[in-house]
C-alpha cells in the first residue's frame, strides 16, 4: 500500500474517527486515502488553521487522538497556531504534512522548507511547537514512525506531534511492504505510594488540628475524568472546592462545598476562602497567570501547597510545592482518599459561602443586552452534558463568572497560548467528536470575525454548533487594558456585518437579538433545530467584567497599585 494509505490504516487501528485538514497537492494522496476510509470522517476546512483548532476540539474531552493535516509549505505553516494550543492546553494531536522532494533539497523548489539555501526551515519550526516532529525518510519506517508519534502524543502530559512526508515517498511504485498494526501502549502515570502516604499524613494532621484546607482544581482533573473522585474527597473530608475557569463543572457548582472560581475574574467568595486557607491542595492545575493573579509572589505565603499533577515540570514553575505528587489526577486523588480513609475518622461538617456570597447583582445599564444577563441565560438554558467554549476576550470573564454548571457540563476558555478564534473553530471538532452533546461557543465579535468563515465547513458537514456572538463593535479587553495602562484607548472600534444575515446566506440559521427575551427565544430555537446557528447578540458597551488583580479584592488591589506607583516615582 502507499504511504498515506498505511498512515490512514494505522490510525484506524487506534480508533481515530475524524481528520481535519486543508487541500493541497502534497496532501493529495492523503485526501484520497481518507476518502476511501470506512472509519475516519474527513473534514476539509476552509483554512488549515481552522483544521488545527478542530483537531484540538476533537481531542479536548475524548482522550482520543486529534488528527489534522496539510500540504507542504504555507499549508503546513498554517497549522502552527493549533499545535501551539495543543501544546499549552495538553491535547494529544497528530499533524501530518507534505514536504518537498528530498532529492531536490536546496534547489528552492515549490513549497520547499528544508532550511537550505535560504528556504524556511519547517523542521525547526515544528520542533518548536510539538513534543516531537519527525521527517519520514525511509518508506519502510512508516509504521515505526507513526507508532512512536502517537505514543508520544499520549505519554505523560498529552500534547501535539508531527510527521513530515516528503513527496519522494508518494511517487508511483513506492510502497509500504511491511505494514503492521500500530500499538498504542501508554502507561498511566501512577502515584508513588510513599509520596501518597506522606501527603495523606500531612492532610490528616491538618484535619485533626482543624486547619482550613481548600482544594483548587483545574482542567487536568476534568481531562482525567476525576469528577467522582473529587466529589468523594471533598464530601468525605469536608474540603471546600475552588476551581479554575477550566475546572468549572468538575462537581456541580451548586454543591454545598463549591465556593466558586478562583481567578482574577473569579468570585470573591473563592478569593475569601483561599485567603483564609492554611492548606491548598492543587489538583490538575498548572497555576498559570490568571489563576494566580499574574504570578503574585505572596500568593502562598503562610500556606502549605500540595500539588498533584501529571507533569513534573509543573512543580518547577512559579510556585514550588511543599509536597508534590506526580500522578494522573484521577488516580492520585483516589490514592489520597484511600490513604486518608485509614487515618481520619468522621469530619465535622464545614459551612462555606457559595458563589452568591457577593449576591452577583447585575446593575441594569441603558442600551442593549447586559453581557452578564446574557451569560446567565446561556448557563440557565444549557442542556445536560452541554459544553460551553469561550474564546479570548471580555466575554470569557462574563461567562466564567455568571454561568453555573452542573455535573456533566463543561466549560473551556482559551488556554495560555490564547488565540482569539481557537474555539470559534475548535467547536466544530468538539461537536464532531460528541454528536450527542450540545456545543455552544461564546465569542466576541472580534473573535468571530477572525475565522467565522468556517461556518461553511459546519454547514457542509452538518455539524450543528451554536455560536453566540457578544457584539459591541469593539475589542473590549484591549480597550480596558489601554485605559488602565495608558489612560486612553485607540484603534479598538470596528464595524460588523449583519452576522445573522451572513449565517443564513451560508445555509445556517441566524438570529439578531437586542433583548434578553429575544435571545432566549433564539437560543431555544437553536437548541431544538439541530442546525449550525449564529446568534448575533447586541450587548451594551457600558458593562465591565468582575475583575481584581489581587485575591484580597478590588479595593486592596487599588491600594497596592497606588503604593506601587508612589514607589516607582520615588525611585
Amino acid at each position: 500500500m502507499r504511504v498515506y494509505e498505511a498512515i490512514v490504516k494505522g490510525l484506524e487501528g487506534i480508533g481515530v474517527q475524524a481528520a481535519f485538514g486543508g487541500a493541497g497537492e502534497n496532501a493529495a494522496g492523503l485526501m484520497l486515502a481518507l476518502k476511501n476510509s470506512e472509519q475516519i470522517r474527513p473534514v476539509i476546512a476552509r483554512h488549515e488553521q481552522g483544521a488545527s483548532f478542530m483537531a484540538c476540539g476533537y481531542a479536548m474531552y475524548t482522550n482520543q487522538l486529534g488528527f489534522c493535516f496539510a500540504t507542504a509549505g504555507p499549508g503546513a505553516f498554517n497549522l502552527f497556531s493549533g499545535l501551539a494550543v495543543a501544546m499549552s492546553d495538553s491535547y494529544p494531536v497528530l499533524a501530518v504534512t507534505g514536504y518537498s522532494r528530498m532529492k531536490w533539497e536546496g534547489y528552492g523548489s515549490l513549497n520547499e522548507t528544508s532550511g537550505v539555501n535560504g528556504t524556511p526551515d519547517s523542521r525547526k519550526m515544528f520542533a518548536a511547537t510539538t513534543k516531537k516532529s519527525i521527517r519520514l525518510t525511509d518508506i519502510a519506517d512508516t509504521c515505526d514512525v507513526l507508532e512512536d508519534a502517537v505514543n508520544t502524543a499520549f505519554s505523560g502530559r498529552p500534547g501535539p506531534v508531527h510527521i513530515h512526508v516528503p513527496e519522494d515517498l508518494t511517487e508511483r511504485g513506492v510502497k509500504v511492504e511491511n505494514f503492521r498494526p500500530i500499538r498504542l501502549d501508554v502507561a498511566p502515570v501512577l502515584p508513588d505510594p510513599a509520596r501518597v502516604e506522606e501527603i495523606a499524613s500531612v492532610l490528616a494532621d491538618a484535619l485533626a488540628r482543624r486547619k482550613r484546607i481548600v482544594a483548587l482544581v483545574g482542567f487536568g482533573a476534568v481531562r482525567s475524568g476525576a469528577g467522582p473522585e473529587i466529589k468523594h474527597l471533598i464530601e468525605r473530608f469536608q474540603i471546600p472546592l475552588l476551581t479554575t475557569l477550566d475546572g468549572k463543572g468538575i462537581v456541580s457548582e451548586g454543591h454545598p462545598l463549591a465556593v466558586g472560581v478562583f481567578a482574577d475574574s473569579g468570585h470573591s467568595s473563592a478569593w475569601k476562602a483561599f485567603r483564609e486557607a492554611d492548606v491548598v491542595l492543587c489538583i490538575g492545575n498548572a497555576l498559570n497567570q490568571h489563576a494566580t493573579f499574574n504570578y503574585r509572589e505572596d500568593l502562598f505565603d503562610n500556606k502549605l501547597l500540595i500539588h498533584v499533577n501529571i507533569s513534573e515540570t509543573e512543580f518547577h514553575k512559579a510556585y514550588r510545592p511543599d509536597h508534590a505528587l506526580l500522578s494522573d489526577a484521577r488516580l492520585g486523588v483516589k490514592a489520597l482518599s484511600d490513604a486518608l480513609e485509614k487515618k481520619v475518622g468522621q469530619v465535622p461538617e464545614v459551612k462555606v459561602h457559595g458563589q452568591d456570597y457577593e449576591a452577583r447583582h447585575i446593575v441594569h445599564l441603558p442600551g442593549k443586552i447586559h453581557p452578564g444577563e446574557l451569560a446567565q441565560a446561556i448557563g440557565r438554558m444549557l442542556p445536560p452534558k452541554g459544553v460551553l467554549l469561550a474564546d479570548a476576550g471580555a466575554h470569557l470573564a462574563w461567562l466564567g463568572y455568571y454561568v453555573e454548571l452542573e455535573e456533566g457540563q463543561n466549560f473551556r476558555k482559551a488556554g495560555s497560548f490564547g488565540p482569539m478564534a481557537g474555539h470559534v473553530n475548535g467547536a466544530i471538532g468538539l461537536k464532531a467528536a460528541h454528536p450527542d452533546r450540545t456545543v455552544v461557543v461564546g465569542c466576541g465579535d472580534g473573535c468571530y470575525s477572525l475565522s467565522g468563515f468556517e461556518l461553511m465547513t459546519a454547514v457542509e458537514h452538518e455539524i450543528p454548533v451554536i455560536w453566540v456572538i457578544f457584539n459591541d463593535g469593539e475589542f473590549k479587553l484591549i480597550k480596558l487594558f489601554q485605559i488602565v495602562t495608558y489612560g486612553e484607548s485607540g484603534l479598538v472600534e470596528f464595524k460588523n456585518p449583519d452576522f445573522a444575515s451572513y449565517a443564513r446566506a451560508c445555509g445556517a440559521d441566524g438570529y439578531r437579538v437586542e433583548t434578553l427575551d429575544e435571545f432566549e427565544d433564539a437560543f431555544r430555537a437553536a437548541l431544538e433545530s439541530g442546525r449550525p446557528t449564529i446568534i448575533d447578540a447586541r450587548i451594551t458597551r457600558w458593562a465591565v467584567p468582575h475583575y481584581s488583580p489581587s485575591p484580597d479584592g478590588l479595593i486592596d488591589a487599588l491600594v497596592e497599585t497606588v503604593e506601587e506607583r508612589f514607589q516607582n516615582e520615588s525611585e
